[in-house]
C-alpha cells in the first residue's frame, strides 16, 4: 500500500528530556499552489527545535508537508501554520521555521518564524575556544604555560 498525504502529526518521547538539544531538519521539497494563480510553489523548510517531552515522527512530518502539495497556501500564512502544527503536536522548548521559497516573478521568499514556550531561556553557549590548551602529555589538565602563576 503506497503512503497517504496525512494531516496528522505523530510524536515519541524525547529521549534525552533532561538536557537541551537542538534537532535540525531540511526538507527540500515543500511544494503548494499559489492562492492567486494556482501555479506550483516550491520550497526548502529548515526546521530547528528543542524539544521538551515530545519529538516529531519523521515519516508522519512527511506525510503532513506533503498534504500541502494540492493546496494555495500565501508563504506567510503557511509557513506559520506548519509552526503552529508542530508546537500543537510536541509543545518543544523552541522551535524556528525557515521557508525558503525559490523565485517567483523575480522574487525569492523567505519566511521565518519562531515559538519559546513560555519561561524558557536557551542554556548559555560554552566558548571552546576561551577555554585553556590542554596539556598534550596530560589532556584532562590544562598546560601549565597557560596559566599565570601568583607568587
Amino acid at each position: 500500500m503506497s503512503s497517504q498525504p496525512s494531516t496528522t502529526l505523530d510524536t515519541f518521547p524525547n529521549p534525552a528530556p533532561q538536557r537541551d538539544f537542538r534537532i535540525h531538519l531540511r526538507i527540500p521539497e515543500f511544494t503548494c499552489l499559489c492562492p492567486k494563480t494556482g501555479q506550483p510553489d516550491f520550497a526548502t523548510l529548515t526546521l530547528d527545535y528543542i524539544p521538551d517531552t515530545l519529538c516529531v515522527e519523521l515519516k508522519s512530518l512527511k506525510l503532513y508537508i506533503w498534504s500541502f502539495r494540492d493546496q494555495g497556501c500565501f508563504h506567510e500564512a503557511v509557513t506559520n501554520r506548519i509552526l503552529d502544527d508542530l508546537v500543537a503536536a510536541m509543545q518543544p522548548r523552541y522551535a524556528r521555521i525557515n521557508a525558503h521559497f525559490y523565485v517567483r516573478g523575480g522574487i525569492f521568499t523567505n519566511v521565518i518564524a519562531e515559538h519559546r514556550a513560555p519561561g524558557w531561556t536557551p542554556a548559555p553557549i560554552t566558548d571552546l575556544a576561551a577555554l585553556p590548551a590542554a596539556d598534550p602529555c596530560c589532556p584532562s589538565f590544562p598546560h601549565p604555560s597557560t596559566h599565570s602563576s601568583t607568587g
